[in-house]
Formats: structure tokens, C-alpha cells, sequence
């Protein structure tokens, strides 16, 4: 283990730079945005969907587990709008 340390000790770190190409940039800016636009629209279309759903089981005295699916839903809701603070904070 000895004659293993001075090598280990004396070898640089690699430190690589985070920064995309210039070409890049705006379409990737593009591609997230509309992500995030998409991912918008879908879950307030499942909000609508599972209230709907909820409308029309009370109506006719159906007892479903619509709560799960409304959670579910809210809980993606709140994964798509934090998504890029979120990310922007572990990797800054």
C-alpha cells in the first residue's frame, strides 16, 4: 500500500468546464421550453380529465380511488414546474 500512495498523491484531478456550445444553445433553450410547455398543458389536462372522471363517478354512486390519480397527477404537476430550479440549484 505504500509504494501505491505517492502516485495516487501526486496525479491531477480533472476539472471539466460546463459550458455548452454557442450553435447549441438556443435550441436546446427551444427543445426545454417546449418540454416544459407540454409538460404544462398535460398535467392540467389531467387535473380537468381526473375531475371530470370524479364528476361523473359521484353522479352515479360509483366509489373509485380518484384521489390516488388526482395525487398522482398533482404530484407530476409539482415535478414539471420545479424540474429546472431544481436542477439548476444541484448543479450551481
Amino acid at each position: 500500500m505504500k509504494m501505491i500512495t505517492p502516485f495516487l498523491i501526486k496525479a491531477a484531478v480533472p476539472s471539466p468546464v460546463r459550458k455548452a456550445p454557442p450553435e447549441l444553445t438556443g435550441k436546446v433553450d427551444t427543445v426545454l421550453g417546449i418540454a416544459a410547455w407540454a409538460g404544462t398543458a398535460a398535467g392540467v389536462a389531467g387535473v380537468l380529465i381526473t375531475g371530470a372522471m370524479m364528476a361523473i363517478s359521484l353522479k352515479r354512486g360509483e366509489s373509485s380511488e380518484h384521489m390516488g390519480r388526482l395525487g398522482m397527477v398533482l404530484g407530476g404537476c409539482v415535478l414539471v414546474a420545479t424540474a429546472g430550479p431544481l436542477v439548476g440549484f444541484v448543479f450551481n
